[in-house]
Formats: structure tokens, sequence, C-alpha cells
């Protein structure tokens, strides 16, 4: 039986690679969309059995989208599609209930793998991936409801970081020096009592920082 799946993805190369991966298989692509707005959109419009999500896009950030979209669509098959092997990205991925998260260097067979894994409403995640992240997603200080006294300063540090940016880029971004921001990220680290940056980002996606 025919599954259709929306690609989110902002280069057209990567979805036309995408068609000719997938064209000998059971998997339909129903859709197209180039920005993380499109792809909401295109969700309501379509209505299909998956997603398959890109996660840095011009205009949008693809995990706020799987945030928005797991939201009005709890049941909906989600796949990230990235680049990046950034264990920051992978922990939020997890906590906002992604159904797995497949590299863009992957063979074929394992994306197209993850993808039926996901329709037939089985968790894609390998063991790799949950065993990078369990100690992030398991400390106990992130499930208590503990106000942290974080500055403003900190807390535009914190999205950032639960962004997957480097610590270089988050300075570019909010225009000061690699060492306050520096100064910053052990700040957070010490107030909200998490040891490292994917901890630090698990616990912004349940504050709902980000």
């Amino acid at each position: 039986m025919t599954k259709n799946l929306l690609i989110v993805d902002d280069h057209e190369i990567v979805r036309m690679g995408l068609k000719v991966a997938l064209q000998d298989t059971d998997i339909q692509i129903v859709g197209e969309a180039a920005s993380a707005a499109e792809g909401l959109a295109a969700v309501e419009k379509l209505n299909p059995d998956a997603v398959l999500l890109d996660i840095r896009m011009d205009g949008g950030d693809g995990l706020n989208a799987l945030g928005r979209l797991k939201l009005d669509h709890p049941d909906l098959p989600i796949m990230l599609f990235s680049a990046y092997d950034n264990p920051t990205y992978i922990a939020r991925a997890v906590a906002l209930g992604a159904a797995g998260y497949v590299l863009k260097s992957a063979s074929n067979d394992r994306l197209i793998e993850a993808l039926q894994m996901a329709l037939a409403g089985e968790s894609a995640w390998t063991r790799e991936e949950l065993r990078r992240v369990t100690g992030a997603l398991a400390t106990p200080r992130m499930s208590q409801d503990i106000e942290v006294p974080l500055t403003q300063r900190e807390s535009e540090v914190l999205r950032q970081m639960a962004l997957g940016l480097t610590n270089k880029e988050i300075a570019k971004m909010l225009g000061i020096s690699y060492e306050t921001v520096k100064e910053h990220v052990q700040h957070i680290l010490r107030k909200i009592g998490v040891s490292d940056r994917t901890q630090a980002a698990v616990w912004a996606v349940r504050k709902n920082l980000v």
C-alpha cells in the first residue's frame, strides 16, 4: 500500500535527489516545501502519512516546526533529515517526539528503512543515537518545576545553544565576544544544574524556551 510523504527542505537539489531515491519504493512524495512555514501549511493541505523535515533552513528552524506539528498532529510520524550530526539537534528531536533522525550522508537503504519504520508507527531511532542523548533526557533536575534565575542575556544565549549554534556563532549572532559567550554558557550550565550543552538544550525545550 502506497504511503504519502511530504518533504520539507530548502535545497531543490536535495528534494530532486529524494525523488530518485524513493522512486522504486512504496513511498510516494505527495508534496514539497522549501521552508518551515510552507511545510506547516502543506501538512494541513495534503494530510501526508509522514514528513521528512530538514533542520537548518532559510526562514525557519525545522526543530521549531517539529514542535508545532507535534502539538497539532501528535500521531504524525516526522523524520528529521539533516547534514548535521549534532547531539543537541538529536536531543531536541527526541524530546519533541520525532520518529527518527537520518543524516544526509546516510545510504539510500538507511533512509528508506527509517521512513518505512516511521510509516509503520515504529521508532526509527538507532541505539547509538539514543545512547548519545539518554543522559540528557534523564537528568532529574530537568523534570522538576524549578524557576531558574537566568538573566535576559543568559536566556538569549541558552536559546541559541538549544538551536545548535556554537559559541562562535552565538557571539556573531548576539554581537558579543567569544569569551563573553563562553562565560555565559558556564553560568547557564551551573544555574540549571546540567553538565553539557545537550542537557541544556533538552532543559530549554522542556521549559518552552525554544
